[in-house]
């Protein structure tokens, strides 16, 4: 890790000292680093809005823009989205210093302007999730990993049934089990095929 993202990461973790404000989620030589930031920024009638901004520094930052992701429970996906892309357009014109905190006062200053435009009228869906990732085709996945389930069996009809209210698709996947998920999907083919028939 470079001297000054060195430097810049342990002042984002002087700023944001309070509860849960400040967290390493990895960090590496080679992939970068993650982090995540609880803040608070304005929004429509002067209504605090809290917003999850994760990010993640690439080997080469600050002379590329980081890897943002954007989570709230007072904000839809389609929000979120254009949040994060309005932030890293605002991350093109900081390239070659550090930015985050620049990054986190800009939104905390102009999330309201932001919302405001009529572009941030979208779905009415919550983005809350604090796994997922958004893809560049519009899809979200989450991975939800357990280390310990009493019953397996009626851990799959719970994933199922959950699978199909939420109209979601997906593969169920055991740790250690060789071809688990051939094996799954052969007894329960017919259920994710017609969950998958009911998103398309």
């Amino acid at each position: 890790m470079a001297e000054p993202v060195r430097e810049e990461l342990s002042a984002l973790g002087a700023i944001f000292c309070g509860p849960d404000e400040w967290e390493v989620l990895s960090s590496s030589e080679t992939d970068g680093t993650v982090f995540r930031i609880l803040s608070r920024a304005e929004g429509f009638m002067d209504a605090d809005i809290p917003l999850q901004l994760v990010f993640h520094l690439p080997v080469n930052y600050p002379s590329c823009r980081p890897g943002i992701v954007v989570n709230s429970e007072h904000l839809t996906r389609a929000e979120c989205e254009i949040v994060k892309e309005k932030l890293l357009e605002q991350a093109e014109t900081l390239l070659s210093e550090p930015m985050v905190h620049e990054l986190v006062l800009w939104i905390q200053q102009n999330l309201r302007h932001i919302l405001k435009r009529p572009e941030a009228g979208g779905g009415s869906e919550k983005c809350i999730s604090a796994a997922s990732t958004t893809v560049d085709d519009g899809l979200w996945m989450t991975l939800l990993h357990l280390d310990h389930m009493r019953a397996k069996t009626k851990y799959v009809k719970s994933v199922e049934k959950w699978a199909s209210d939420l109209r979601l698709t997906g593969r169920l996947m055991f740790m250690g089990v060789p071809d688990s998920s051939e094996n799954l999907q052969s007894r329960c083919g017919l259920k994710w095929k017609e969950m998958q028939r009911e998103n398309d």
